[in-house]
């Protein structure tokens, strides 16, 4: 019976936390546990197991992602849809990395189709770079490369993996850029 006062969404609001501050490769239900100071049984209730936790997690996490790329990218199209997108990006995957590393587990089709925050961040990912005109499979393989760089990008900023006394922010700016020239010269490109 679960314990009183613990609810499945406490219990994955606690673990996603969880996974900010210690990373979600040590995130387990006895560390939840202890979070909560009960048994690691009081938890069963809510989660079956530590790759349960961590589907909630991920399904958690896709979901506020999606909200922070949502408001960045609103009523914006084009080079600035990128910025806003980009920028919201790196700030989730840099301010919140154990649930951004959620967001990137590999789900079973039951839980990720139905997830409703992984199903927005493909829609916005689409609807972001839809306005540089590019066909399919090109807006496909221009997704990938934005999400490639933007992944990248953050993952090494957030592990300490920028040594050159360049600002951040300013490779980021030029990055983007780049990423806008590029997508705008694929779009022209592709329509000769």
């Amino acid at each position: 019976m679960p314990r009183q006062g613990l609810t499945t969404d406490r219990v994955v609001a606690a673990a996603a936390e969880m996974a900010d501050a210690i990373g979600l490769d040590r995130l387990t239900v006895a560390a939840v546990a202890r979070h909560f100071g009960v048994a690691d049984a009081s938890l069963y209730g809510h989660v079956r197991n530590r790759e349960a936790l961590l589907h909630q997690v991920a399904v958690r996490a896709a979901a506020l992602f999606a909200d922070r790329l949502s408001l960045a990218v609103a009523g914006r199209s084009g080079r600035d849809a990128l910025g806003g997108f980009a920028a919201a990006y790196r700030a989730f995957a840099v301010t919140h990395p154990g649930q951004y590393a959620a967001t990137n587990l590999q789900l079973p089709p039951e839980i990720g189709l139905n997830s409703p925050g992984h199903l927005r961040l493909i829609d916005l990912s689409y609807a972001t770079l839809r306005g540089y005109g590019l066909p399919e499979p090109a807006l496909t393989d221009a997704i990938r490369l934005v999400r490639s760089t933007l992944h990248g990008f953050a993952t090494l900023e957030a592990a300490g993996g920028f040594g050159h006394p360049r600002t951040l922010d300013t490779s980021f700016t030029s990055i983007v850029t780049d990423l806008h020239t590029l997508l705008s010269a694929k779009e022209t490109h592709d329509h000769d």
